[in-house]
């Protein structure tokens, strides 16, 4: 039976980005980044109010349409509850549509605020489940609820009606790596960028890519000075060049100066990990190229504060 959350009850959500893929672990690799989105959530007598500041302001619907409003449905279906209606004031401040988790985070935070809502019934797995229904991987999902960087998998049932299972766990990253994002000035859809993949890949690039995924576990654990080695791939990075071209040539330089850079999830931020800063010169460059710089540190997880 179906529980109503008392009228008052409120949470603080604060929310990492993510970076997905980091290279070749094509929706399966994820990291947790120093950008967060923070979330304030009140349980009032009915309908739906939703403030939105910063990024996106202009954009996302302020309805029940928004996407934390219906990660918070669906957690508090998860927890068997319902709020008879919401308030919701959303902070922002991870870029939209760049490949750094934006979506990911706003269901995060969602789900992560019903379960606050509901007394913390929901395991960090079942939060990881109910957000990477609405992207459909849990790579960014995963990384926004674990902190760190993941290892992320999605089980299909062959059946074709049992709903998939979306799974994840956390890996320690090695505390000298930090992350610089380059980020162009334009969005870009994932959808569309998507559409660029083949469908169907030579072995010989699958082993390459199965390689280097594995490798690039090891530089983020173990071995900072294997990531130029760890971020190579063959999947998708060359396909979606096509489209996003600002993206790849700043790859590719920071490539060929030794930096371990790749396209953040499906663009078009540029991601650099390493242990070392990247010399101002060269953020200069980008800069002046319209490019924002952020300098940022691997992100611990979601957090959840229940207000008195």
């Amino acid at each position: 039976m179906t529980q109503e959350v008392l009228v008052g009850q409120r949470v603080e959500v604060v929310v990492p980005g993510s970076s997905a893929n980091l290279g070749p672990g094509f929706d399966t690799l994820g990291l947790a980044l120093s950008v967060y989105d923070r979330i304030e959530v009140e349980v009032i007598e009915h309908g739906v109010e939703v403030e939105i500041y910063g990024e996106g302001a202009e954009d996302l619907p302020a309805s029940e349409s928004n996407l934390v409003v219906r990660a918070i449905r669906a957690g508090l279906r998860a927890a068997g509850m319902e709020a008879p209606g919401l308030k919701v004031i959303c902070h922002n401040t991870i870029p939209q549509s760049r490949g750094l988790g934006s979506s990911a985070a706003a269901a995060v935070a969602g789900v992560a605020a019903a379960n606050g809502l509901a007394g913390f019934p929901l395991s960090d797995d079942e939060v990881i489940q109910e957000s990477s229904v609405f992207e459909g991987h849990p790579d960014n999902a995963a990384a926004s609820v674990l902190g760190g960087a993941v290892v992320s998998w999605t089980d299909k049932p062959v059946d074709g009606r049992t709903a998939p299972q979306y799974k994840a766990v956390g890996i320690d990253v090695h505390p000298d790596i930090s992350a610089t994002a380059l980020v162009p000035a334009f969005h870009a859809s994932t959808n569309a960028v998507r559409q660029v993949l083949p469908s169907d890949v030579s072995h010989v690039d699958a082993r390459f890519n199965v390689s280097r995924a594995s490798v690039m576990v090891v530089a983020l654990t173990k071995r900072p000075d294997l990531l130029w080695e760890g971020t190579r791939d063959r999947l998708h990075q060359t396909y979606r060049a096509e489209v996003l071209p600002v993206t790849a040539e700043w790859v590719n330089r920071l490539r060929n100066r030794g930096y371990a850079a790749f396209l953040s999830g499906a663009g078009p931020t540029c991601l650099v990990l390493g242990t070392e800063e990247v010399p101002s010169h060269v953020l200069g460059e980008a800069r002046e190229s319209g490019m924002k710089v952020h300098k940022l540190d691997v992100a611990e997880g979601v957090k959840v504060t229940v207000q008195q």
